[in-house]
């Protein structure tokens, strides 16, 4: 992985150094990232790459990337390559490329094992019923009529529902473990239903599918993982994870993993041990994948990559970093606590790597005509530009100069009010790399607003001659009316115009929080030299902010994203 952080201490590497210290797993580090494909990575879920994929890096491991394909109905191949992309972009590779799919033939003879053992059994109650027959968290569960079935009857049963016989929820396969058990997930959880949908990898071979509490710990297993990393959401299930090592004693019975190896993977079952972490939150965003789904679904965005969205992809195309990324979870550090981490936090690491390696460039975003009268209007000159002030590895760059020029309109002020300093009526600001100049007349269009600007230029004032050092209070920047390159600019913001889009409280939803200012688009005009920019490219537009070249660009038109602004627009005001 290129751009390396910093290692942080936390408890997670702290049992890795433990257990390689006492000799645990022969001193091997075996990790996994297990998404599901329904939907395209968000935040969030960099931090479970850049924790797993970490990890194994550090000690010299091993980081699988699992497709937990357990679902078949709510997956999709262009998940799995989205998947396998963010991974890649984010920096990291993996060891090997596995599927849940490539262990069915396991799962299957995993469940016969536990039926003929005694420990799970086919149950015929509705969904509904077993919801009714599980209890609460105050009162204990009810043993289903269908829990003492015999093996025999569970057996042709279970055989019967890999057949096809039974429609989907006709029956269910259950562990057998305790329906009076103060946690829940060990009242009886399922470990199969029918699913009759074609799957991705599989096709129609299997009608039946493990649930995931029961399809994970399997994988984990066989692919011989040291240290199952899970969100703490995850923290109630593991007595049921270490409850299915126990009953299946992998390590200790070939015959389970048989199929794995005559389809040629590689088995090195382990006992893996579950760790959770806090997941990672960050205030004015929502990573539930159901609600990014259905913004996606309600036209509510401009698909999964908006760069509005908290996906990988879609900060990819705002012009995020990996590296931002990667270095925004190394300071938000691992940990068992639940918190949220306020936006800035990630937008100031993006901000720290574009300032330190985008290229600088000039463009004008609303703009407004400068006229200076006192050049010839043939004149043209090209201006020598750094392309970073504090790198001088980045050499420099050609900028063409004419008489008449583009500036901000918020560069001037027709009557300026204290404290502003830049163009107005009679008084003087420095073009960037130029010279003084001064306003002269304000040429108006036939509604009253503002259509050009009269200035002369104070020519003793240009580099190298004796008045180059004369000071005024402003500078402003500019792009040359005659050279620049017309560019549509996207500005983007917060999806979410609250802290918590989540809270209900108040009896609103999420979409009731979205932010009717989260993109806002102008005509721009930049610099010549961005015409033929790289895609993904980031450059800092000068008193601007940071922008990326969009994917929409295409020959004859430019599209630019900004990415973040130069400084913190959304910073709480200073207590009074």
């Amino acid at each position: 992985m290129n751009d390396e952080i910093p290692i942080s201490n936390n408890f997670i590497r702290q049992q890795v150094l433990d257990d390689r210290a006492s000799g645990k797993h022969d001193g091997r580090v075996v990790t996994r990232f297990p998404p599901e494909p329904n939907g395209y990575l968000h935040l969030g879920h960099a931090k479970s790459i850049c924790l797993n994929f970490g990890i194994a890096g550090e000690f010299a491991g091993r980081c699988n990337l699992r497709f937990d394909d357990t679902n078949p109905a709510k997956e999709d191949l262009e998940y799995v390559e989205s998947i396998k992309h963010d991974v890649q972009w984010l920096g990291f590779a993996w060891s090997e490329l596995r599927h849940a799919s490539d262990y069915f033939a396991v799962f299957h003879l995993c469940a016969l094992k536990l039926i003929k053992h005694g420990t799970a059994y086919v149950d015929s109650l509705s969904a509904e019923e077993i919801r009714e027959h599980r209890g609460s968290l105050t009162q204990a569960g009810k043993d289903s009529p269908y829990r003492s079935r015999s093996v025999a009857e569970n057996l042709d049963l279970f055989e019967r529902m890999r057949a096809g016989e039974f429609a989907d929820g006709a029956h269910i396969l259950r562990a057998k473990i305790d329906m009076a058990a103060p946690n829940i997930n060990l009242r009886d959880p399922a470990l199969y239903r029918i699913r009759k949908v074609t799957h991705q990898n599989t096709g129609d071979l299997w009608c039946i599918y493990p649930m995931y509490d029961f399809a994970h710990v399997i994988s984990d297993a066989v692919e011989g993982i040291t240290h199952s990393l899970c969100t703490l959401e995850f923290e109630d299930h593991r007595p049921l994870y270490d409850w299915c090592l126990d009953q299946l004693d992998l390590g200790n019975d070939a015959e389970l993993t048989a199929p794995l190896r005559a389809s040629g993977l590689t088995v090195n079952v382990s006992r893996p041990q579950q760790i959770e972490f806090a997941r990672g939150n960050l205030d004015y965003t929502v990573m539930s994948k159901r609600k990014l789904l259905a913004l996606v679904q309600d036209g509510l965005v401009d698909g999964w990559d908006d760069p509005r969205m908290p996906t990988i992809s879609g900060l990819r195309r705002r012009g995020f970093p990996a590296a931002a990324i990667r270095t925004f979870w190394q300071r938000a550090g691992v940990t068992k606590q639940t918190s949220v981490i306020e936006y800035s936090v990630l937008e100031n690491c993006v901000r720290e790597d574009l300032d330190a390696n985008a290229p600088r460039r000039l463009a004008v975003l609303d703009p407004l005509r400068l006229v200076l009268t006192n050049l010839a209007e043939t004149h043209e000159e090209s201006l020598t530009f750094s392309n970073h002030p504090k790198n001088e590895n980045f050499g420099a760059r050609s900028v063409p100069f004419a008489r008449e020029l583009w500036i901000e309109r918020e560069d001037f002020m027709e009557v300026p009010i204290k404290g502003f300093h830049r163009l107005a009526p009679g008084s003087e600001v420095r073009l960037r790399g130029i010279g003084i100049v001064r306003c002269d007349e304000v040429i108006k269009s036939d509604d009253g607003s503002i259509a050009a600007l009269h200035c002369t230029l104070d020519l003793d004032t240009r580099h190298g001659m004796p008045g180059a050092d004369r000071k005024v209070k402003g500078t402003i920047h500019w792009v040359s009316a005659r050279h620049a390159v017309a560019a549509e600019i996207r500005l983007y913001d917060r999806l979410f115009d609250v802290p918590n889009p989540d809270n209900d409280d108040d009896g609103k939803t999420y979409r009731d929080h979205l932010n009717p200012n989260s993109r806002r688009i102008v005509s721009g005009w930049v610099e010549p030299s961005l015409a033929d920019i790289a895609a993904e490219s980031s450059v800092q537009f000068e008193r601007l902010g940071y922008f990326v070249r969009d994917a929409d660009s295409r020959p004859g038109k430019l599209v630019l994203n900004r990415s973040v602004t130069l400084r913190d627009s959304w910073s709480k005001p200073a207590a009074k």
